[in-house]
């Protein structure tokens, strides 16, 4: 397939879909479920009020910028999505998305350990580190939406813990005395 413009990146058999604020990257054997799990992601953000949309079904390009993963879809294809036993459908679409978390589907007939060694798995795609989480293709589409979810919420709690401070700690110190910033306890 073509479509992606020169220097898109390195192409994938892959799906990639916006989740609210973050771009998830599905990987995983063809009929693994990569398209049900990106249907279902954007399905439960629309019913949560939040954004959902396609990057791109199929074949997904990806490359590094300033040390983040981008994700692109095939320009031809913008918007198309398969839905099995329904054929191709039109979605919401963006053409790209920073990617915060990868998903890597296991394939069907083949499951991933109950109790995962490396339990903040890292996937090093087009030689950016982006989170991992391994799903079982055997799952439920709306169980596997359920996990990407509370692994985002994760993981955006820990980039805040990372910041050091919270935004409603900011503003109760702000608020109550600014020469005072320091760190909850």
């Amino acid at each position: 397939m073509t479509g992606a413009a020169p220097g898109a990146g390195v192409g994938l058999h892959a799906t990639a879909v916006i989740h609210g604020e973050s771009g998830v990257l599905i990987l995983g054997p063809s009929g693994s479920g990569k398209s049900a799990l990106a249907l279902a992601l954007m399905a439960r953000a629309s019913a949560a009020g939040a954004f959902g949309a396609l990057v791109g079904d199929d074949r997904v390009y990806v490359r590094e910028a300033d040390g983040r993963l981008i994700a692109t879809g095939a320009a031809n294809l913008a918007g198309t999505i398969e839905r099995r036993t329904a054929g191709l459908i039109q979605v919401r679409h963006e053409p790209a998305a920073v990617v915060r978390l990868a998903v890597e589907l296991s394939g069907r007939g083949r499951e991933w350990p109950r109790m995962p060694d490396d339990h903040d798995g890292v996937s090093v795609i087009a030689g950016v580190r982006a989170p991992r989480l391994a799903l079982d293709s055997g799952l439920a589409a709306a169980d596997q939406a359920q996990a990407v979810e509370e692994r985002l919420a994760a993981l955006a709690a820990g980039n805040r813990g990372r910041i050091g401070i919270s935004l409603e700690h900011c503003a109760a110190v702000h608020k109550n005395s600014p020469s005072a910033i320091s760190p909850p306890a």
